[in-house]
């Protein structure tokens, strides 16, 4: 989906839901139709990551944009994009009796189908975004389980094709690879997908988990990728599978004594650090998830699945690719942390 195509969904989205909450309101009520027309409802959303952090604020950023303009009442939760945190916050959500929940798919579908149950036989509305949970989407999104996000295994192959073809790369040239393949459920396929499509290309995979440390601060990775560099000095081209990681680029490649374009570095997700990488010639393409919309619109989700009975909604946020050639249209927004 083209950048301007998303754009243009979620404009239409957002206008067909006030359209449609001011002719009900003028009819319902015979009076003019009012702001905020969520006002009354209790949200537990989660921003994925650590408090301010890369990708995370932007999903937060959206969140509190959908907050304003609606009016629900939101409750926050920072997880620090630990699975196992994600599941113990999500039990404390539950707790507070919201009326809807905002959750990332990390922990896979055997840890979220108690929680998922739990939250709906509660009357608790469950909507996912960034990571899916395909099957029980499908199994309540009658009432009111969506997707927000990528179509993450696709995304995967689609960055490591693009790179192979953008980069130059041959057959039998070595890729390092950077990711998540342990994580459960959807979020692991994107990592799964990029490795499947760098292989598909016939070249050589060199792959390394992401640890806890440098998943919660990717500053923490400048050891593992100067070390594993060093052992392998013919790489031709690197893909870290993580906003954080992918901001981080430029000072992954100083830290291994690598000079800007000496490696086709790819990547995921836009942020400030990440549009001067790619100025810089350190990082050189990335996938635009917009985390923005994937904050905002579960919160519409919510509220329109609360106020109205909508069913779930299946948005792909994946807009495109960002690289040198047209950074400088998205850098003035990340630079806000709205793109």
């Amino acid at each position: 989906m083209s950048i301007n195509k998303a754009k243009v969904s979620f404009v239409a989205l957002a206008l067909a839901a006030s359209s449609f909450v001011a002719i009900t309101s003028a009819t319902t009520a015979n009076a003019a139709p009012t702001g905020q027309w969520c006002k009354g409802v209790k949200i537990a959303a989660f921003p994925g990551g650590p408090q301010g952090g890369v990708f995370a604020n932007n999903v937060y950023n959206g969140y509190v944009q959908a907050a304003k303009d609606l009016g629900p009442t939101v409750k926050y939760y920072f997880s620090d994009w630990d699975p196992a945190k994600m599941v113990t916050q999500w039990k404390e959500a539950i707790a507070t009796k919201p009326n809807g929940i905002a959750m990332y798919g990390f922990m896979g579908p055997e840890a979220a189908k108690p929680l998922v149950e739990e939250s709906f036989k509660k009357g608790i509305i469950v909507t996912t975004l960034n990571t899916s949970l395909v099957d029980l989407q499908a199994q309540y999104s009658t009432k009111g389980f969506g997707y927000v996000g990528a179509v993450n295994y696709k995304a995967g192959v689609d960055l490591a094709k693009e790179m192979v073809k953008r980069g130059n790369l041959k057959a039998g040239d070595s890729a390092f690879v950077w990711g998540l393949k342990g994580q459960g459920g959807d979020r692991g396929q994107r990592t799964v997908g990029v490795i499947d499509g760098f292989e598909s290309s016939k070249l050589k995979v060199i792959y390394q988990e992401i640890d806890q440390a440098t998943n919660t601060t990717p500053a923490a990775g400048g050891p593992t990728f100067a070390g594993i560099m060093a052992k392998n000095p013919g790489v031709k081209a690197v893909v870290t599978d993580h906003g954080g990681l992918t901001s981080t680029a430029a000072t992954y490649m100083k830290a291994a004594n690598l000079a800007a374009g000496s490696v086709y570095f790819g990547g995921f997700d836009v942020s400030p650090a990440t549009t001067a990488a790619i100025e810089s010639g350190y990082l050189n393409l990335v996938i635009d998830q917009q985390p923005f919309l994937q904050g905002y619109l579960p919160i519409l989700q919510i509220c329109l699945t609360k106020k109205f009975g909508f069913s779930g909604l299946d948005v792909n946020t994946a807009g495109g690719f960002v690289d040198k050639a047209n950074v400088k249209t998205v850098a003035p927004l990340a630079k806000v942390e709205i793109r």
